[in-house]
């Protein structure tokens, strides 16, 4: 671990490369619902998905699918208003964005004061499948693994771990326990075998080089985008036309106001689904027992800098299209 920002290991592609390709439309989709949805009741038209992802490269029948597969995990319920399809927030989905509303837009750093958290489990080889459950919830929400059983966190995650673990039902397999450290060794170093702080480096290295470069656009003035005329942005893998995604003026034509609101809901979308697993993978682990020029911190930075300049012209993007 070098504390280095990983650019060696994620270079990006073009002058701002998107990740778009690499990342499945349905996380799209659930970002879209998470900043647009609960605003207008947690129910989005099909029409309305297809016409805001078609300009980000997903096309209708990718949007389609992957509605349907978040319709089968619970997560969305088929509805109409007004005659029109589309598709609601269930409790479910509603309850996991309200968890990653307090995990992704909140910059919690513990102390070593707080002490830590630990998740102390065992499954029965008959149930070896809520084993697994357990183990890829407990690294999704940042803990680290001390041995096969005892996995550790910050104590500032009992309440998100807990609510979790209640939600999935996997609470009977489990018990939460507030520890301090008092011996033995060096806990700087202990923490770098609990969690994988090379995978973290690559990832906050990766964000960094595929989204800085939006920021830095942006601080040389140049707004939140430029139309070219015809209603194409660059995302640094060619030129995506706004084409039939409903974003038009005229003949086809996108207006520079509207070219900048679609340039804004673009950068964010992307840099937000990059950005939100980051959180659940870094704890937040207390400031001493970080590498020197931690790159997570700067990543961070560069996050709620884009989320400052954005959101705004982003929502109102998203509203006109609505509307």
């Amino acid at each position: 671990m070098t504390g280095a920002s990983g650019a060696s290991g994620a270079k990006a592609s073009g002058t701002e490369a998107s990740g778009l390709a690499a990342v499945p439309p349905r996380s799209l989709i659930v970002t879209v619902y998470g900043l647009y949805s609960r605003s207008h009741g947690g129910w989005l038209s099909v029409a309305s998905l297809i016409a805001l992802l078609t300009p980000l490269g997903v096309d209708e029948q990718a949007v389609r699918s992957a509605i349907h597969r978040l319709k089968r995990r619970g997560v969305l319920e088929a509805s109409k208003q007004d005659g029109a399809a589309g598709y609601a927030l269930s409790a479910a989905g509603r309850a996991i964005l309200r968890e990653g509303d307090a995990r992704i837009f909140r910059r919690e750093r513990a102390t070593l004061a707080d002490g830590w958290l630990l998740a102390v489990f065992s499954v029965p080889e008959s149930e070896r499948n809520k084993r697994h459950q357990l183990r890829s919830q407990l690294t999704r929400l940042g803990f680290g693994t001390m041995t096969a059983g005892v996995w550790i966190a910050p104590a500032h995650l009992y309440e998100p771990t807990a609510a979790v673990l209640r939600r999935l039902g996997l609470s009977a397999y489990a018990d939460l326990l507030r520890a301090d450290h008092l011996a033995f060794g060096d806990l700087t170093e202990k923490v770098r075998t609990w969690w994988d702080f090379g995978q973290l480096d690559a990832l906050y290295g990766q964000f960094l080089d595929t989204h800085g470069p939006v920021r830095e656009r942006l601080r040389r003035g140049e707004g939140r985008g430029t139309g070219s005329g015809r209603g194409e942005v660059s995302t640094g893998r060619g030129e995506i036309s706004t084409g039939g995604g409903g974003v038009s003026a005229g003949r086809g034509e996108v207006s520079a106001e509207g070219a900048d609101g679609f340039r804004a809901f673009a950068d964010y979308v992307r840099a937000l689904t990059d950005w939100r697993r980051l959180p659940y993978l870094d704890p937040g682990l207390p400031a001493e027992l970080l590498p020197a020029d931690w790159v997570g911190l700067r990543a961070a930075d560069l996050f709620f800098a884009l989320h400052a300049d954005l959101e705004e012209p982003a929502r109102a993007h998203v509203t006109a299209m609505l509307d």
